[in-house]
């Protein structure tokens, strides 16, 4: 790491040496479509490499300073055959906020404010403030203070300029580089995103040449946002090493300019799945449980793509293991998660470009038969993007199985269940439609 940090500073000095423009003026202003792009939830989210390739086709001027806006309102009705049990994600699925067999709701489901900046060609920023009181972790009723919170979503430091150098180093508060978690609906996240979607403190670096791209990220230690967890010390969630890495490569086959087949893998050394009974969120563990994935997509004519993606954690999660009887009986498993989906843009690049697709993903986490076994997502969607910054959007959809992460295969006695109790349920199914508008500026 001391290596790391001098490489790192001696960089930052060479290229501000390189580029000193502090006499100029900074240029503020809006891109919406820009905005639109970083600020999108469930599609590219590997928004590092979309900051460098949007600022080498210049939509990113030199001393600039780009402020973003992002509001995404929905209007939804659910369906479940299993009362207070609704197992879609893109709400924080808890009887604080569902109750009975039948729900609906008109609300903001988020709101976004970005701010994205450059010093000179090669040095950038970026940070996103998010008010998302649907999928907030707060405790209460979406209208409770604690979920009605402001929170730095992201915040980096890039160096980089991908029309002069190959390299590019950031650091700060970001999504890790493992798999392929984006979705093609277009406004719900894939199973696979809530599973195995990485956000924590840390530092990445980046190689890309031709169609090759090499990622690696030094990742702070202990629970971090999302699905990153390594032991520090005496099995604690204190985050005082940087002990925790990502490490993934990808290859881009272009046949054609808007034709391409992109396939890569990744591995996390410590991921989220790695806590003992009874699982409550991020919760140190003993050990790091380590997981991996593979995935690619295809696009044709830029108009159609196929994608898939396989993530798994190596070792079993400990967790899912209920020492208390009758749910005893089931072995402690492994974590997988499975995403295929397909889209389809009707006319790319016009004013309004309508778009279908569908998509099924999968958590799995429990033996067979078990209550926590696993839970599946199907949708369908159909959207309509307006000026490259508005996006219209209908999805339906269905789940099978309920599978909360807290106390996933029960609690401590009466705490909030009964011993040998669980909050899963396997054969619980809900199914609804959600509509709505991410408008950005």
């Amino acid at each position: 790491m001391k290596r790391i940090t001098v490489a790192f500073l001696f960089l930052s000095s060479s290229l501000l040496a390189q580029e000193t423009q502090t006499d100029k003026e900074v240029a503020v202003g809006f891109n919406p479509a820009f905005s639109f792009k970083m600020l999108e939830p469930n599609q590219d989210l590997r928004k590092i490499d979309l900051l460098l390739n949007e600022r080498k086709a210049g939509a990113l001027k030199e001393r600039g300073l780009v402020i973003g806006t992002s509001l995404i309102a929905i209007a939804d009705y659910q369906h479940s055959n299993t009362d207070s049990k609704f197992a879609y994600l893109m709400r924080h699925p808890t009887s604080s906020n569902e109750i009975g067999k039948d729900v609906s709701e008109a609300v903001i489901h988020s709101f976004q404010l970005s701010v994205t900046g450059s010093v000179n060609s090669w040095i950038s920023i970026y940070a996103e403030m998010l008010y998302n009181p649907e999928q907030s972790f707060g405790a209460g009723t979406i209208t409770a203070l604690t979920r009605n919170q402001l929170q730095l979503r992201t915040g980096y430091l890039v160096l980089g300029n991908l029309s002069k150098s190959p390299f590019y180093l950031a650091l700060g508060k970001m999504d890790g580089p493992f798999g392929l978690t984006g979705s093609v609906s277009p406004f719900s996240n894939s199973s696979m995103w809530h599973a195995f979607a990485t956000l924590g403190y840390g530092a990445q670096a980046g190689f890309k040449t031709g169609g090759l791209s090499i990622t690696g990220m030094a990742v702070q230690g202990g629970a971090q946002f999302r699905s990153l967890n390594s032991p520090v010390g005496d099995s604690t969630n204190v985050p005082s090493k940087l002990n925790n890495y990502i490490g993934d490569i990808n290859y881009k086959i272009p046949f054609s300019k808007k034709s391409s087949l992109t396939v890569g893998g990744s591995y996390l050394r410590g991921s989220g799945y790695c806590q003992g009974f009874p699982v409550i969120h991020f919760n140190p563990g003993k050990e790091c449980n380590p997981a991996y994935t593979y995935y690619g997509k295809l696009v044709v004519a830029g108009k159609l793509t196929l994608q898939g993606a396989f993530a798994k954690t190596v070792k079993v999660w400990p967790g899912t293991h209920n020492p208390h009887p009758p749910l005893d009986v089931f072995a402690a498993s492994k974590v997988s998660s499975l995403e295929a989906g397909v889209k389809y843009e009707f006319n790319p690049g016009a004013k309004v470009s309508y778009v279908i697709s569908g998509e099924f993903s999968n958590f799995r986490s429990g033996p067979k038969n078990s209550p926590w076994e696993r839970q599946n997502q199907v949708l369908a969607g159909f959207s309509a993007l307006i000026k490259g910054s508005a996006k219209l959007f209908v999805e339906v959809f269905r789940t099978d199985g309920y599978d909360p992460l807290n106390n996933i295969s029960g609690s401590a006695t009466n705490n909030p269940l009964p011993a040998g109790v669980s909050p899963s349920v396997r054969d619980a199914f809900s199914h609804g439609i959600v509509a709505g508008g991410m408008i950005s500026f």
